[in-house]
């Protein structure tokens, strides 16, 4: 009982005393926190810069100007003449589209020739443009529409009729769970999972690969050196304890950013540690089969740095490449992030998230196990290596020590 107590003040002091370690897992997810909630606070984007040249100037063409202008999601820039090369002044504002109102706008609209105006838009940001071509079809859609019933009441139809003539059908468009399209509500949570996850795996790096090349870690596990999977868990509790309080900092965080919750907070937590473990344990495997603390670390940053884009959030993983979606099934941040948008975006029933339960969990099993074998191999050779009896140590070799 003795030596299990001294490891573990032991393990505490080498996570503590390790200052990467303390600015990677302590102070990199409140500063992250922080840095991306602030960048998405808004929620959504306004003030895009768009540029519309009127060639019209009538009062028909400057009434959607107007209505253009109206519209909060996108800023109007009016230029009086088109310039000589469009696509720098694009690049120069920052503009996401293009409006260009023909000549004899108005005069071919009341002759019904159906003139057409042009709407450039600038995706080389996919984001705004999809904000600004949303903006665009609702005004220019609005404006049509009204067009053609003010046009059919000047004929003597009747307002109603006329709005019937015009739409015989009504579409109705019911948006579901981020009904604002709250950025902030879609990014934050899992990007903050995605910090985790990063976090976990550059500090299970260098605990077995690091601990291998110091000559104390013989003396002080000796007569524990049998029981690998204690050691396993002995090198891993500093980690599962600080990434409850990362956990915490996060929630804190999504407080003041003003997230939503899950409904139901004991499944979130529930899978949130089965993530934690999933993630460790896979770290802790990495860090005994790689000697060097560099080199695993590297690996562990292939496999982490990429998983957010391929983890199927933003782009469907039925988009992608099979064996693309073979690596991503490999990797802990897949299965909680889908988990995650559940619970905390889509507000599903808990049994929805069962799967990425499993998932996670059998992801947590196979890396402990594949981890348990490669530490009984290791440390049978390193102690091997040291001249180490079996039979060497316990608590009377820990005391004399």
């Amino acid at each position: 009982m003795k030596q299990l107590k001294y490891l573990l003040k032991r393990e505490f002091r080498l996570f503590l005393g390790n200052k990467t370690l303390r600015s990677v897992f302590f102070m990199a997810p409140i500063l992250y926190a922080f840095l991306i909630g602030a960048t998405y606070k808004q929620g959504k984007v306004t003030d895009i810069p768009v540029i519309v040249i009127n060639h019209d100037k009538t009062p028909m063409s400057d009434q959607l100007v107007d209505m253009l202008e109206d519209n909060k999601s996108i800023r109007v820039l009016n230029y009086p003449q088109e310039p000589a090369i469009l696509k720098d002044e694009v690049i120069r504002t920052e503009a996401a589209a293009v409006v260009v109102i023909p000549e004899r706008f108005e005069a071919m609209m009341l002759q019904k020739k159906y003139p057409e105006i042009n709407c450039y838009i600038n995706t080389s940001n996919v984001l705004t443009a999809n904000f600004a071509t949303k903006a665009l079809q609702l005004t220019i859609g609005t404006f049509s529409a009204g067009a053609e019933i003010k046009t059919l009441q000047k004929k003597g139809m009747p307002a109603e009729q006329a709005s019937a003539q015009y739409e015989p059908f009504k579409s109705n468009y019911i948006t579901m769970f981020n009904t604002t399209s709250n950025y902030l509500v879609f990014m934050w949570p899992a990007m903050m999972a995605v910090v985790l996850h990063q976090v976990i795996l550059l500090a299970m790096a260098v605990t077995f690969s690091e601990e291998f090349k110091r000559e104390s870690f013989v003396k002080d596990f000796a007569g524990k050196e049998k029981y690998a999977a204690l050691v396993m868990a002995i090198k891993c509790l500093p980690v599962w304890l600080f990434s409850n309080l990362n956990i915490l900092v996060f929630y804190l965080c999504s407080r003041y950013f003003m997230i939503p919750e899950p409904e139901n907070v004991g499944n979130f937590f529930f899978l949130t540690a089965t993530f934690v473990l999933a993630c460790t344990n896979l770290g802790v495997l990495m860090s005994i089969l790689i000697p060097d603390a560099l080199k695993a670390t590297q690996i562990l940053m292939v496999i982490a740095s990429p998983a957010f884009i391929i983890s199927g959030f933003t782009w469907p993983t039925y988009a992608m490449p099979e064996y693309i979606q073979k690596f991503t099934e490999i990797i802990p941040l897949t299965p909680y992030l889908e988990a995650l948008k559940i619970m905390l975006i889509e507000k599903g029933s808990d049994f929805l998230t069962k799967p990425y339960f499993w998932h996670l969990f059998i992801q947590a099993w196979v890396y402990f196990i594949l981890g348990w074998i490669a530490l009984k191999i290791k440390i049978k050779n390193h102690f091997r290596k040291f001249d180490i009896d079996e039979n060497y140590g316990g608590d009377d070799a820990l005391i004399e020590g």
